[in-house]
Formats: C-alpha cells, sequence, structure tokens
C-alpha cells in the first residue's frame, strides 16, 4: 500500500506543478502574442531569436532577425539567406516546464531543489541558444540534411540534456526513495 500512495503522491506532484505551469505559460502567451496580423511572438520568443542572432555574429555569421508577417514566427537570415523560422516552440520554454514538474515530483530539500531547478532551467535555455545557433548554420552551410538536422539530431539536444538533468538529479538529489 506504500508502494501506491508514493506513485500516486509522484504522479500528482508531477502533473499538478506542470498543470499549473502550463497555464501559467498559456496565459503569458495569450497576453503578449498577437496570433492576427499584424503577428507579433511573445517576448520570449524574440528574446531567444537575438540571442541566437547574437551566437551567430559571435561565430563568424553575419545574422538578421525579423518578425514573419504571415505567421507566429522570428525568420532568421544569415549573409542575407533565410536559415530558418524560430517559433514559440523553439524558445524551450515547455521543455524547461516539464523538466521543472519533474524535478517537483522527485524533491528534495527545499533550497536544494529550488537551486537545481533554476540552474537546469538556465542550462537548458543556454543549450536551446546554442542548438538553435548550430541548427541554423549547419542548415546554412547544408540545406540539403534539413530533415534530418531539425527532426533528429538537433531534438536529441535539448531533450538529452533534459534526461541527464533528471538523471543526475534523481541519482544526487532527490530523497524519494526506491
Amino acid at each position: 500500500m506504500k508502494g501506491n500512495k508514493t506513485v500516486v503522491l509522484f504522479l500528482i506532484k508531477f502533473f499538478g506543478s506542470y498543470l499549473l505551469l502550463f497555464l501559467l505559460y498559456s496565459l503569458y502567451l495569450n497576453k503578449t502574442q498577437n496570433e492576427i496580423a499584424p503577428f507579433t511572438c511573445a517576448p520570449i520568443t524574440k528574446n531567444v531569436a537575438e540571442q541566437t542572432q547574437y551566437l551567430l555574429d559571435i561565430f563568424g555569421y553575419p545574422t538578421e532577425i525579423k518578425q514573419d508577417t504571415e505567421t507566429l514566427a522570428v525568420k532568421l537570415f544569415i549573409n542575407g539567406k533565410f536559415t530558418a523560422f524560430i517559433v514559440e516552440g523553439c524558445n524551450a520554454i515547455s521543455i524547461i516546464i516539464l523538466f521543472i514538474a519533474f524535478i517537483i515530483a522527485f524533491a528534495g530539500k527545499f533550497k536544494t531543489t529550488l537551486l537545481y531547478i533554476l540552474f537546469g532551467s538556465l542550462l537548458i535555455y543556454i543549450t536551446n541558444i546554442v542548438r538553435i545557433a548550430i541548427i541554423s548554420i549547419a542548415l546554412y552551410e547544408y540545406p540539403q540534411y534539413q530533415s534530418v538536422l531539425h527532426e533528429i539530431i538537433f531534438p536529441s539536444i535539448i531533450y538529452g540534456i533534459t534526461f541527464l538533468l533528471w538523471f543526475v538529479w534523481i541519482r544526487n538529489f532527490s530523497t524519494l526513495k526506491k
């Protein structure tokens, strides 16, 4: 019976925190983006595009970004060549929400949990910026590999780092025992 209680508590904490964070993020999106012309992306998506542009410029790829006039996307151009759309799904917030819900479900000491959530979320966010910059370079240099790059290789980076963070959390910090 105790094992069932642990599983039920985990599920309540996971789905409860996920639902709360998802609803807050949905409210944020509803308040900050315009889904009819003139289209306007949420500030977090614009920030991701700007930070990607900055990183690409550092890498030596002159980059320009523009709000798309027909969709909720920021267009990214390298050397004047359209390379990618940056959309809401590219800002890593949905993955960060999933990460946080999992950490809360396997919570440890309050301070440790809070610090790990902050550290992990920042690491996922930074990894995502680097991932978008690298995929943009790859799409610019090797456009024929767009499908495999966008659908297989680069999603594995963001999901891989998230899984690794979860693994480290459970092995080293979670107070929930087997």
